[in-house]
């Protein structure tokens, strides 16, 4: 099969064990992004397989409509950037494993370093000792902290066993669905919601953006969180009523680690979330490992042998093989 694999910026794939999968196709690997759809489309014309790099480029309608020889995309995980009905009226199938046993130990470990990065004031003391200066300021200890986990999910419970480990104390608030699982796992859930932004050092986001989602985080959870508290975010930023973090970091109030932006990439450095001292960012790395990457792409280059094969896997649209 003709395959396309879009937004490899660092072209990180043919280095990988699992690239080999994919070596009766012929390959090309674009490592730009390409925003305008009309531009991509004449890029990938001739593409049969689509590989996607999570969320990075938007697949609609228009894109799909000006793609006639397309039959495959492939991706993993969730897929809210995909046009599933476009897909199936343009008769594409979408494969996507969707991982159901497996946490992003990759994820969750970049949401621990954030939170030590954060407290410990890391890249300031880094910056510092390379102007040549020594010890700019005095960071926080984590041990006997309360971090509050939104979410009961797999990575929010790698995270809490991290933080267990270094000595934190772990809250936690979701949905209805999630607290009952929580409670019957015998985990300390918050009085209520506003107890928990209130009493938690530490907010770490845990949840898949879905429209049920979007914006779950509002204004009033982090006027409610306390003077100094830290918000973790490496989910996703349409968790986060929009403008809402912006607004509540320009008070100097609180503070923030973030992995993941309204827009992206974000190349604004005017943006608050990049210039205020109080906010640690990083440019959407949560899952970007060599590791996690040949696991997840070791999945989606399965799902093209078995398309070329035949025998499709991980259908989302299976009418359109049927």
């Amino acid at each position: 099969m003709k395959v396309h694999i879009l937004d490899d910026w660092f072209e990180t794939l043919r280095d990988l064990p699992c690239f080999a999968k994919l070596s009766g196709h012929d390959v090309t690997v674009w490592t730009d992004h390409e925003l305008d759809h009309e531009r991509l489309a004449a890029r990938v014309k001739d593409a049969e397989a689509l590989v996607l790099f999570r969320e990075r480029t938007t697949i609609g309608a228009d894109l799909l409509d000006r793609l006639p020889n397309l039959k495959l995309i492939s991706q993993r995980s969730v897929y809210p950037h995909v046009d599933v009905p476009a897909c199936t009226a343009n008769n594409v199938l979408l494969s996507s494993n969707m991982h159901s046993d497996t946490p992003s130990y990759a994820a969750a470990e970049m949401t621990l370093a954030l939170i030590l990065a954060s407290y410990r004031q890391i890249p300031q003391q880094a910056a510092s000792i390379r102007a040549g200066d020594w010890q700019m300021g005095v960071g926080r200890t984590l041990r006997g902290r309360t971090l509050g986990l939104y979410g009961y999910g797999r990575i929010a419970q790698a995270v809490a066993g991290y933080a267990r480990a270094i000595g934190m104390n772990v809250q936690w608030w979701a949905s209805d669905e999630g607290r009952a699982r929580s409670m019957a796992d015998g985990q300390t859930i918050a009085n209520s919601r506003a107890d928990f932004f209130a009493t938690s050092d530490v907010v770490s986001l845990h949840v898949r953006l879905k429209p049920a989602t979007h914006g779950i985080i509002t204004a009033n959870d982090l006027a409610g969180m306390n003077p100094r508290s830290l918000l973790v975010n490496t989910s996703r930023s349409g968790l986060i009523e929009t403008g809402a973090l912006e607004a509540e970091i320009a008070k100097n109030r609180i503070h923030a680690a973030v992995d993941v932006f309204d827009i992206e990439p974000l190349r604004d450095t005017s943006n608050v979330l990049l210039t205020h001292p109080n906010v640690l960012p990083t440019p959407h790395i949560g899952y970007v490992t060599e590791d996690e990457f040949d696991l997840q792409f070791s999945d989606i280059f399965d799902q093209i042998n078995a398309y070329a094969k035949g025998t499709p896997i991980h259908m989302i649209n299976p009418q359109v093989w049927s």
